[in-house]
Order: structure tokens, then sequence, then C-alpha cells
């Protein structure tokens, strides 16, 4: 039995370049990279040093706020490179991958048996722990707190999104092992959400509430499946965790091994062969994106993650350790004289004026990264509302976190939401406001202020 969940604000963008339901796997990568940067909040203390040699689910460093949080490494091979910025700050922790793989040996854990505390001490060992992701703050859970209930959404409504029924299929034993072990860690139960009319791997788990989702983008984020679904007040606490880190969860369960292994779909309109790869975390992406077309010296944005929140890298750059998406798309950096005075047909917009992208809501765009305008103050249109489907004040929320208002920003729901619920809002906004930004400059003040 499931519940039906119905977004109607949100916005679908449509873009060029969807990936083609075909795998290959990608070039073995020879380097791989752990970033500090990755895990927001997190002050690495490093276990390796440069020559160290280390083993594919080895440590590498530890958060030194929480030591038991561990951090391993996606691969066997010799830590080559340690980059650090400002103040000493570690960027960057570069390994060399071996020809032949080795793993650290965790064995086989049997999660039926095990006491909820027993279970937590095996995640934390095997580096596991970092998947899971908390609300209030979006920063990697704290182990000594109950979260309420535990939430995955197994649908994706991003632009360009890797579609997780395809990257899942065959999975199954793995995502059993994964929930069954989640739900050990919670006294509430664990809300999984999927497509309304999909075949996802993930409805048929046992020990599950699930949840059909159906609507425009938002609808497959996570926040909104909290805020329909049971919201966070203050006090309260919630676990999140991506469908596609389920299965290194649960073949570590099942095998004793950390797999580091993850399917990426390859999209964009700058790409000519759009497509998923089996590759790795923290792989490096020329092994994918220059043998499909893409020119190296293209003017183009690579993304690692959707058009939405993902981060911007460079050519040599790594995968980011949570995305299963790179995009790639136009560098918007050529501007159209006079352009805002002419009717505009190849752009997406949730206005009528000028643009008529709502002439033909089924067409694909070749957007690229062109703001179409500068930064300037908050306008009240009533834009964001439209495409905002939680039960909170968008506009509200953002100015609070902008003048640091921590009794406002906590009356208007701050617990329970996270950057990239603002991603939408951003994307329409007329003010040309980093809503993400803001947002998650506020979450920081209130976990320092609050905790």
């Amino acid at each position: 039995m499931s519940n039906d969940i119905r977004i109607k604000k949100g916005l679908d963008i449509k873009l060029k370049g969807e990936a083609k339901k075909t795998t290959d796997t990608a070039v073995l990568s020879n380097f791989f990279v752990l970033r500090p940067e990755d895990f927001h909040g997190v002050i690495p203390k490093l276990i390796s040093k440069v020559g160290t040699k280390v083993k594919a689910g080895e440590p590498v460093f530890y958060d030194k706020s929480n030591e038991d949080v561990k951090f391993v490494s996606p691969v066997s091979g010799e830590v080559i490179e340690i980059s650090r910025g400002a103040k000493r700050k570690i960027l960057e922790i570069k390994i060399q991958a071996d020809k032949a793989q080795t793993y650290q040996e965790h064995g086989k854990f049997d999660v039926d048996a095990a006491t909820p505390e027993a279970l937590k001490a095996h995640l934390l060992a095997s580096g596991l722990w970092p998947f899971i992701k908390q609300r209030p703050y979006d920063v990697i859970a704290k182990p000594d707190k109950m979260p309420k209930a535990i939430f995955i959404s197994g649908y994706a409504s991003a632009p360009l999104a890797a579609d997780l029924d395809y990257t899942l299929q065959g999975k199954e034993a793995e995502l059993q092992a994964a929930v069954s072990a989640l739900g050990k860690l919670t006294e509430g139960q664990v809300h999984v959400g999927v497509g309304k009319n999909a075949s996802s791997p993930l409805a048929g788990l046992s020990g599950i509430t699930l949840h059909k989702v159906s609507g425009p983008h938002p609808s497959g984020n996570v926040g909104t499946l909290i805020n329909k679904i049971d919201p966070v007040n203050k006090g309260e606490t919630v676990w999140t965790v991506a469908a596609q880190d389920l299965v290194i969860i649960g073949e570590l369960l099942l095998t004793g091994k950390f797999n580091a292994e993850r399917i990426v779909a390859l999209t964009g309109s700058e790409v000519k062969s759009p497509r998923y790869f089996v590759t790795k975390l923290g792989s490096e992406v020329a092994t994918m994106i220059y043998d499909n077309g893409v020119e190296k010296d293209a003017n183009a944005r690579i993304i690692s993650g959707n058009v939405l929140n993902g981060k911007e890298i460079k050519p040599d750059g790594y995968l980011d350790y949570y995305s299963n998406v790179i995009t790639i798309i136009p560098e918007g950096d050529d501007y159209e004289l006079f352009g805002w005075t002419k009717p505009v047909f190849n752009k997406i917009s949730t206005s009528r004026a000028l643009t008529f992208s709502w002439l033909n809501p089924k067409k694909e765009y070749d957007l690229n990264t062109n703001t179409n305008g500068e930064h300037r103050a908050f306008v009240t249109t009533g834009t964001y509302e439209e495409v905002f489907p939680l039960d909170i004040y968008p506009m509200q929320i953002l100015k609070a976190c902008m003048y640091q208002d921590l009794d406002e920003m906590e009356a208007l729901g701050m617990y329970e939401v996270a950057p990239e619920d603002f991603a939408l809002t951003e994307f329409v906004c007329v003010s040309k406001q980093p809503h993400q930004k803001i947002i998650r400059e506020g979450l920081d003040l209130m976990l320092k202020e609050i905790g």
C-alpha cells in the first residue's frame, strides 16, 4: 500500500541532452580525490599522509569535531598529493589508483541479529556514515541523535537528472539490506518516495512506507517529501539518504567491501552522445566526457550534479562525492544587444511577458549559464510561491536569513529546509539573488548559535 503525493506548484525545466538508457564502463581513472568541501561543515583531520598506501574502504581522514565519522578511500592506491589553501586548509587528497584493487575487509554483517548500537558502530567504522545526512542544517547526521524518521527519494525530477529506476535496476538485494539497516536506527518509519507511474526497484522493498509522487520539480526533492509527510519542528531530527548511496551501504553490509562504484549520467546539450557510465566516486571526469563528442576547447561549463544545484568543475576535475550526474551546457558569456526588447522563443520562463515558452510546454531548450541580468534588490512578484510547494514563505525566510534574525528563521520553518529546496526560486528570481547561498549561510548561523 502506498500514499500518493501530488505536487502542483513547481516548474519542469526541459533541457536538451537527456541520457539515453545505455550504460558503458568509463575509462579507468588513474587518479581519484577526496575533497573535504563535499562534506559541508566537516573539519578534516588527516590519517594518511603523502606516500601512504591505502586500500579501498580504508580511512583517509576523520571529522575533527566527531572522530567517529571517518572518510574512506574509494580505491586502493597511494596518496600522492595533499592540496592546501589559505591557512593550510585541506582542499583535496589525491590518490593514485592501483592496477589491481584491494579492499579493506569489514566482514559481512547480520543486520537482523544486530543491535542498533552495533549497527551504528559498524556504519561509522566502515566509512558509510557520510552518506547519512540530517535535517535540520543539511549536514552529515550526528550519530548520537535518534531521528524521528528517515527519508529516501527514489524519484529524480530535476532537469537532466539520472533516472533512478534505471540506475538501481538489479540492486534490489543491496537496497533491501540498506533500508533494513536504516529501519533499525529510527523509532519511526523509513519513508521512500518513487514516481507515480514508474517501476522503481525501491517499490518492492519491505520495511518501508512507500509514497508515490507526481507533479513538477521539486516533487523529487527529499525536502518536499519531508514537508508533505512529517515536517521537522524544533528539537526534532530526521535523516536523509540518497537512493544511489543505498547501493554502496547495502553492498558493504552483504559483502564486507566498500565498493565506491556508481552509475553516472553524462548529460547536456554539449554532449554528442549522452548516456550512462559505470565509474567510481571521486574519479576524473575527463575519462567520461572527452570520448563523447565534447571538444577540449569547447566554451562549455562542466557541472558535477544537475544544473540547478550542482558544482562547477574544471575539465581536469573530479566527480563530486554525492553526484550521480555530470551536466555539460554552453557557457553563457555572450550578450545580445537590446535582447530584453524582443520576443523570446528559445528561453524558459514562468512569466508570459515577451517569453513564449508557455506556448509549447513539451519543448526542450538549449539553455546556457547566462543569468540574463545582474544582482539587485529583492522585487516582490509572487513568482517564488508559484514554484515553491513547501508550506513555507520563501521570500520571508530568505530575508530573515539575510538580516540574521534567528527567532524569525526558526518560526518560518528553517529547521526542515536545505539549499536545494530554493534552487527553483533562485532560477526564476528576477532580482538574481543567490538563494541557495543565502539559505546555506542561514543554516550555518543557526548551527553555530543553536547547534
